[in-house]
């Protein structure tokens, strides 16, 4: 006579068992715990906190170099009328918009500050 016995598993209430307490671990397990979502907050606030003050030092970096810049560009292009022409310009407010040295118009400071013309060069301002 064949031997007929059929271990635990290879039993349908078992495999029934089985699949029920597994749908209800995965049933538990659908959120978030609070102590989880209070891990992400503090992680994002430290990560804030680490990259606000270097955008808000880099946009003031920007705005400094930009206006370093103009300065540059106005002083060059005064040495380039003095080069084309023999003088310096006489009325710097006309030179400075006119479209031969200044196509897209007269540099502007993005601080808003304006730009001083002593002898002839444009100098430095702080703001």
């Amino acid at each position: 006579m064949p031997n007929i016995s059929y271990g635990l598993r290879d039993n349908i209430v078992y495999k029934k068992l089985s699949a029920h307490l597994k749908e209800i671990a995965m049933n538990r397990r659908k959120g978030f715990t609070l102590i989880e979502l209070l891990i992400v907050v503090l992680i994002l606030g430290a990560l804030a906190a680490i990259a606000i003050p270097k955008i808000a030092t880099s946009t003031s970096t920007a705005k400094d170099n930009a206006c370093k810049t103009n300065v540059d560009i106005m002083n060059s292009q005064i040495e380039m009328y003095y080069a084309n022409t023999g003088a310096y310009p006489a009325d710097y407010d006309a030179f400075f918009t006119n479209a031969t040295y200044f196509p897209e118009g007269r540099p502007v400071c993005p601080f808003g500050t304006a730009y001083v013309v002593t002898s002839d060069r444009v100098v430095s301002h702080s703001h």
